[in-house]
């Protein structure tokens, strides 16, 4: 895989998570709402401590089974799975639900970063993508460049959630949102189908011919 191919894939992927609304999205609302560009920068920070910790978990146990055609198989299958029901569930949602305002109620902690690690931590959601799609990801990074593929893949990734996160809470703070909802809702279609094109891929990859 070369470079350019290696670094769409890990922003198309990862940024329909990022992109997504979720406890972390509407926190960064809540308290952009007061604190406006600050807490987005935060809440990214304490996001990403979290998500560097169980990459490098992952990576550490996946470096001795990286080679293992069966793992590769397992965890394209896993990946794939998850990332086909991530995209029909995006696209759902982008024609059906209506993505509520959050105010200032919505979330009460005080201490940004303990909320931005508890919002990561405990979302089942976000666990369960890398420990599937995600391990798949490590696996081609490991591939890719070994532990240095590993880094270049966090990086490629984690720009998105710093940016989006710190502009959501500064248009959070001047009463706008960043995107209209009309707008949002194609957005987040359109992730959809490349979740939907990326299950598809990582399920065929799995396949003997």
């Amino acid at each position: 895989m070369d470079v350019l191919h290696f670094v769409s894939t890990v922003i198309l992927i990862t940024a329909s998570g990022a992109l997504a609304p979720g406890p972390l999205f509407f926190a960064t609302v809540s308290h952009g709402v007061r604190l406006g560009a600050k807490s987005g920068f935060v809440f990214s920070i304490a996001h990403s401590i979290v998500e560097s910790a169980l990459i490098l978990l992952l990576a550490s146990g996946l470096v001795p089974v990286a080679n293992e055609s069966i793992i590769k198989i397992a965890i394209g299958m896993a990946g794939g799975v998850v990332l086909l029901f991530f995209g029909i569930m995006q696209i759902r949602d982008a024609l059906t639900s209506n993505y509520r305002e959050t105010t200032q109620k919505d979330v009460t902690t005080q201490n940004l970063l303990l909320t931005g690690l508890v919002f990561t931590g405990l979302n089942p959601f976000f666990i369960v993508w890398w420990l599937t799609a995600g391990a798949n990801l490590i696996l081609l990074a490991l591939e890719f460049g070994s532990f240095a593929g590993v880094a270049f893949m966090f990086l490629c990734h984690v720009w998105i959630d710093i940016v989006w996160l710190t502009l959501v809470a500064h248009f959070a703070k001047m009463g706008t949102n960043v995107i209209g909802r009309s707008w949002y809702r194609v957005i987040m279609a359109v992730f959809g189908l490349a979740l939907i094109y990326y299950g598809l891929t990582f399920l065929a990859s799995t396949l003997p011919f």
